[in-house]
């Protein structure tokens, strides 16, 4: 059997799974008649990341799909027809702007997510918006300042949150059973690289890649960040070190302070020949807890050679997690259904980007980076008197205080 059949046996639902969604949609199609008390939810991208989050819609009680966009219309209809959805549209706008609408779910390309949550805000829509808001700070403070200012819900999706895994370990980082954190580990390798057209544009292996342990240790640290040191290297696939800036990494280590001393230590890769690597552990005062790797099964093979699991680690990236991103969707729909506070801000999606940021200037420069930095250079520099001593105080940053000191410059009102 060839890896691609098995990758395509992977994706592929069981008749299990098959059998659970047809029952899902036909509680659906019953449910529909009567959505007087149900929040009505619009998805904008139908591609793997929208299905996995429309599957969970459909899933998810007190919420129903109203109307679904792609840019290739049949798509869209495809989804629609397969969860029992109304509307389908080519135009996102269809979608924001549709008077039944209660909330978005943005799983578009990211050049787009930034331009769409505010016009989703404009159009007092809550969002869920897959990470990042936007590749650059400003766009993302003007987007989650908008939202803010609309009075509409924002969230943004880092499913590693909602992994049942990590989330073990966060607990147990939060009721001290390891005692106060002393050391953060985690490692991030992929089954194999991404094609060379994907990786440029990318943003480079901390904001591509390394954000989510990024994100991840201070997830699990519970505080804010100070400062980090990071490297990277080349040893897969030797054309993209033609690439710019840290695109031109496929191995890249960071080195993270917390307040009290605490350490983090995040190493990534682009290439695990045994399937996702991914991993957790944080050593305590008083013990350790880690996380391991993620299997089909825990089936275990004896014989005179080998004792072991008897199946590698899953190396479909839609496998590992899916049970993170229903848990991390049906979180944003109890938030719409009972008017709580979301579990994953923009002020995350904010500090982990800039983390990201912060890791490719170390990389970049050779030196230790401080974070506060990052929120003192936009492509240039904040005003003196607006600008932020923390991560804590660029949260409420307003964009309207920024201005740039290169070609762009804008000064203030």
């Amino acid at each position: 059997m060839t890896e691609s059949t098995k990758q395509q046996q992977q994706e592929r639902l069981t008749t299990t799974e098959q059998l659970k969604f047809l029952s899902v949609v036909r509680e659906r199609s019953t449910r529909i008649s009567d959505t007087s008390n149900v929040v009505k939810v619009g998805l904008i991208g139908v591609g793997r990341i929208g299905m996995v989050h429309l599957e969970a819609i459909a899933m998810a009680p007190g919420v129903t799909p109203v109307i679904v966009s792609n840019h290739t219309i049949s798509k869209a209809e495809e989804a629609a027809k397969q969860y029992n959805i109304p509307k389908f549209t080519s135009d996102p706008m269809d979608v924001i702007s549709d008077p039944e609408v209660d909330a978005v779910w943005i799983c578009s390309p990211t050049i787009f997510h930034a331009e769409q949550i505010k016009a989703c805000a404009a159009h007092k829509k809550h969002v869920f918006c897959e990470k990042p808001i936007a590749m650059d700070l400003k766009e993302t403070v003007e987007a989650i300042q908008v939202c803010k200012k609309a009075g509409v819900k924002l969230m943004v999706g880092l499913q590693r949150r909602f992994d049942y895994n990590f989330m073990r370990v966060r607990n147990a980082v939060q009721s001290k059973e390891v005692g106060d954190p002393i050391m953060i580990k985690l490692c991030s390798r992929d089954p194999s690289p991404p094609p060379l057209s994907y990786v440029k544009g990318s943003g480079g292996i901390f904001a591509d890649m390394a954000v989510h342990d990024l994100d991840m240790t201070r997830f699990l640290a519970g505080t804010d960040p100070i400062d980090i040191l990071a490297i990277g290297s080349c040893h897969i696939d030797k054309r993209i070190e033609q690439l710019e800036g840290s695109e031109r990494y496929d191995t890249a280590s960071c080195l993270i302070r917390f307040p009290n001393g605490v350490q983090a230590m995040v190493d990534v890769c682009r290439q695990s020949s045994f399937g996702y690597d991914q991993r957790a552990e944080v050593l305590g005062t008083e013990g350790m807890i880690q996380t391991d790797n993620v299997y089909p099964n825990t089936a275990k093979i004896y014989k005179s050679n080998y004792t072991g699991n008897a199946d590698m680690p899953y190396n479909f990236f839609l496998n590992r997690y899916k049970e993170a991103y229903m848990t991390e969707v049906k979180a944003f729909c109890e938030s719409l259904v009972h008017d709580t506070p979301v579990p994953c801000t923009g002020e995350d999606g904010l500090i982990a980007l800039i983390m990201a940021l912060a890791a490719d200037k170390s990389a970049a420069e050779h030196r230790w980076v401080s974070f506060s930095e990052i929120t003192q250079e936009i492509d240039g520099n904040i005003s003196a008197n607006t600008r932020p001593s923390s991560l804590a105080d660029f949260e409420s940053l307003s964009p309207d205080k920024i201005y740039y000191s290169k070609q762009d410059k804008v000064t203030q009102n």
